[in-house]
């Protein structure tokens, strides 16, 4: 398990946590109280990535582990990686693990490092059956830049930004390999030239606020070297239009439905 790089002042995150509960209450998470904090959109990610027991499960740009965490609370035995570049996040998302009983290795490093530091880091080419990832995804000429750094890069994209994460998974997955990832359905044109670069079988579920409304989410998953034609699903609501929680959508959220037609 790699350590975090640098120190942290005693008590500088724990001070400024909330402890949620997720899927019901069957993971419990500690996070900043303020910038980035998990939510929907994890657990959306997590319910849509194909995972079985033994496989190894990379969750990129981890923060606090939520994603990852609650593939693992749905499917025992994974062999999960949680990468992130904060080195205060991955000090939760370690502490997040441990707290729910679940084993994974927690790893300090960028996403668009080079392939030594991927492979120094234990995650070598060819080495994961499963990436599931939440890249920054606000396009940057449309959001107003935040004063707080970390909330910035979790949440801006770069030009490179999906390019960059999408050749890193495809680099780190098996032949065969799935790869599941939200994107802003704005950007839909973007994340599937990015994926047409050694990715096929893409099955796409439109995540919709209201029935009435445009898509706003993109949950995509891909398989490395895949052949299969493309599979766009009906659309997710989240609320109904009375504007009132759907309600497979809350069972999702309770830990107790799963999307894209796995098992």
């Amino acid at each position: 398990m790699t350590e975090p790089q640098g120190e942290l002042r005693e008590g500088s995150i724990e001070a400024e946590c909330t402890e949620d509960a997720f899927l019901g209450g069957q993971l419990r998470l500690r996070q900043p109280r303020s910038g980035h904090r998990a939510g929907h959109d994890a657990m959306l990610l997590a319910a849509a990535t194909p995972a079985q027991p033994g496989h190894r499960v990379v969750d990129f740009g981890a923060g606090v582990g939520a994603a990852g965490l609650a593939v693992a609370r749905r499917v025992a035995d994974i062999r999960l990686v949680l990468v992130e570049i904060d080195a205060a996040l991955a000090q939760l998302a370690r502490g997040n693990a441990s707290s729910n009983a679940i084993v994974a290795d927690t790893i300090v490093l960028d996403v668009s490092a080079g392939i030594e530091a991927f492979t120094a880091a234990g995650l070598a080419p060819d080495s994961a059956d499963v990436v599931l990832m939440n890249p920054p995804f606000n396009d940057p000429a449309r959001h107003r830049a935040s004063p707080d750094k970390a909330r910035e890069i979790a949440h801006v994209a770069t030009e490179a930004t999906l390019d960059t994460w999408i050749h890193a998974a495809r680099r780190t997955l098996k032949s065969g390999g799935a790869l599941t990832l939200i994107w802003r359905a704005d950007g839909i044109a973007e994340v599937l030239a990015a994926l047409d670069r050694g990715f096929g079988s893409l099955a796409i579920l439109p995540v919709h606020g209201e029935p009435s409304a445009p898509a706003i989410r993109l949950i995509i998953r891909a398989i490395k070297g895949g052949r299969a034609p493309t599979r766009l699903h009906a659309g997710l609501m989240l609320n109904d239009e009375r504007g009132a929680p759907n309600e497979r959508v809350q069972e999702i959220l309770a830990g107790k439905g799963v999307l894209l037609g796995l098992p």
